[in-house]
């Protein structure tokens, strides 16, 4: 989503090339070849993927990584640097936040920020995190809902026996007979990865199990 919405063009050339975004921003982070990234690294890398695209700060790194202040905002640069295209967008974000109001996904839906302009500081501040984070999560969970009105609407059409049971996060359930297993296998990531063309490949993934434990 913030490839898509920001442009950025290192961003945008990850996703297509099917690069793990998260090993190579470790590579950038931390100066070492992506083969040579080890899993503590990549684990700190999707850590500031995610923070930051939801507007964590500095102080927020730090306390999720367990590192000091300085060590967090060198981090955050680094990820800049290499992604510059998300940095405009934030601030650019951040702008028009406060010039209109509110900020929207990217279909439409608004968020109001009513103590962007006013308000203490540490209000305001949230506000402004708040102008990065909901278009982000709030995009994701309107293309979950797309996703369960395109499933749903399958399942009619077709007078399918599977059922949607149950929405968590951004996962769908289905309860799924043995004979239309393979039918679901196939056609529930592609319908998923289908409701919307953004610039970047949605991907959908599948698991499979007797109950929800086991299909993780």
């Amino acid at each position: 989503i913030m490839a898509h919405i920001s442009g950025d063009v290192g961003l945008l050339r990850a996703f297509g090339d099917g690069v793990d975004v998260h090993r190579a921003t470790a590579s950038e982070v931390f100066g070492v070849a992506g083969a040579e990234v080890s899993s503590e690294q990549r684990r700190y890398a999707k850590v500031i993927n995610f923070g930051l695209i939801y507007g964590m700060s500095a102080f927020g790194l730090a306390a999720n990584l367990g590192i000091d202040r300085t060590a967090a905002s060198a981090y955050i640069d680094r990820y800049f640097a290499r992604y510059p295209g998300v940095k405009a967008y934030m601030d650019e974000t951040k702008v028009s936040a406060r010039e209109k109001g509110y900020v929207e996904t990217l279909f439409g839906r608004r968020v109001y920020l009513p103590e962007i302009n006013g308000g203490n500081g540490p209000r305001k501040g949230a506000a402004e995190r708040q102008a990065i984070n909901a278009p982000m999560q709030g995009t994701a969970a309107d293309l979950n809902k797309l996703a369960m009105v395109a499933g749903q609407g399958v399942l009619g059409i077709e007078q399918r026996a599977t059922r949607m049971i149950m929405q968590v996060h951004d996962e769908l359930v289905f309860e799924v007979p043995e004979a239309e297993l393979e039918w679901a296998l196939a056609e529930v990531p592609r319908i998923m990865a289908s409701v919307a063309d953004l610039k970047v490949p949605l991907l959908a993934e599948v698991g499979v199990g007797a109950n929800w434990d086991e299909a993780h």
